[in-house]
């Protein structure tokens, strides 16, 4: 039987209706969190609510957009009050050579990653108290010099670096703020695309792993509820890689 670390606080997870962020939202739900979730497809979200539990809240919300933010907050507010743990996960990855990024890729990857993730926080601490916590979801892309990701791999390198300038900031507040960095992960990768060209991609990719194997959401899940728990209450500013050792060894 799980244990329920988060039974009656209040869980956000921006960008849940997908991939990690989804099973971070499940994963909350399954230890008595009451769980909101944001995302832009409305049809996702309604999917995801359900598979979630009964009781979340799907708001459909636009990371990019700071009024969008200050909607769902809004919304949030009037549900249930406060925000105890909140994963800002909301993010886009378009992976093209540097040649080929045109100002929109980098101002959609930029609003989304880096705005969004800033925004997201500045709303939400109003609704926050202390011995509550934040957790960003940034990357391996931070620290490794893949091809493709030069614009990605900034905004992610930039989030790392929120998360121990914004725990500092938020100190006195008694909010804690970490960041987790996934590696390649099953759900959430590679889906467009001739099959072959795919299946040739994350070969590369797995073998490039020391494990050889992805990771899976729920494995992500873990680090994120950890670090919001009070089990983590002497961890801040951190950054917790889980990457099977790609960018690790």
């Amino acid at each position: 039987m799980r244990a329920q670390r988060f039974q009656d606080k209040v869980a956000v997870v921006t960008g849940g209706n997908s991939g990690i962020g989804l099973g971070v939202a499940k994963a909350y739900a399954q230890e008595g969190a009451q769980v909101v979730i944001t995302g832009r497809n409305e049809k996702t979200l309604e999917a995801a609510a359900k598979e979630i539990g009964d009781g979340t809240l799907a708001i459909r919300s636009d990371a990019a957009r700071v009024a969008d933010i200050d909607d769902a907050m809004t919304k949030i507010k009037e549900r249930f009050g406060r925000i105890d743990a909140l994963f800002v996960n909301a993010g886009v990855a378009k992976l093209l050579p540097f040649e080929q990024i045109t100002e929109h890729l980098f101002d959609e990857t930029v609003d989304i990653n880096m705005k969004g993730v800033f925004f997201t926080v500045q709303k939400a601490i109003p609704l926050m108290s202390k011995g509550s916590a934040i957790v960003l979801n940034a990357s391996i892309n931070a620290h490794l010099g893949m091809p493709g990701t030069s614009v990605y791999g900034a905004t992610k390198a930039a989030v790392v670096n929120m998360a121990k300038t914004l725990s500092a900031e938020l100190l006195e507040r008694g909010i804690r703020v970490n960041a987790v960095s996934p590696g390649p992960i099953t759900s959430s990768l590679l889906r467009d695309g001739p099959r072959e060209k795919i299946q040739e991609t994350k070969d590369w990719i797995q073998s490039q792993v020391p494990i050889k194997r992805f990771g899976t959401p729920e494995e992500i899940a873990a680090g994120v509820l950890y670090l919001t728990s009070p089990e983590s209450a002497f961890v801040l500013g951190a950054e917790l890689i889980i990457d099977g050792g790609m960018a690790t060894l």
